[in-house]
């Protein structure tokens, strides 16, 4: 059996159209605690960020505007975090997230590798979103359209 030496970080943020409590995120914020559960149970999930005493990360503000929500996860491989994203229930958010969502300038998700057992953090996460916006896909900061291999992968294929 491999030893993971490494796991992928994601961060992920979204800006809201109106604050959680409306009736236009009412939507949304029912599917939140299904959601989570799937990735809980995803045998390539991790970790995942969540406010103290909470079940998800929603009362975060990472961010001067308020209104931008963070998702901070970890995950075994890159193949498990996209399945999860785009072949389980989480889908059909990703498909309504307009309705939910403004659409941003900026990047508003990045990847990384780190340390099986290393816990990232917000401030990582949003050094992360600035890496990728300045110089774009490198192996510090990526994005699922250019996504780089796991260094354990690259040292494997190196020997």
């Amino acid at each position: 059996m491999k030893l993971e030496q490494y796991h992928l970080a994601q961060v992920n943020t979204a800006i809201l159209r109106t604050p959680l409590d409306t009736p236009e995120m009412a939507d949304f914020v029912a599917q939140i605690n299904r959601v989570n559960a799937i990735a809980d149970a995803d045998p390539g999930f991790v970790w995942r960020l969540r406010s103290e005493g909470a079940d998800d990360a929603t009362s975060i503000r990472a961010f001067e505007d308020e209104r931008i929500l963070i998702t901070l996860t970890v995950w075994k491989s890159l193949e498990a975090l996209l399945n999860y994203v785009y072949r389980s229930d989480h889908a059909s958010i990703m498909r309504d997230r307009r309705r939910w969502f403004e659409k941003s300038d900026q990047p508003n998700l990045a990847l990384w590798w780190i340390p099986a057992g290393h816990t990232p953090n917000i401030a990582e996460a949003k050094e992360r979103l600035e890496i990728l916006q300045l110089y774009g896909s490198t192996p510090q900061a990526f994005s699922f359209n250019k996504p780089f291999p796991s260094p354990d992968l690259v040292i494997t294929m190196a020997s």
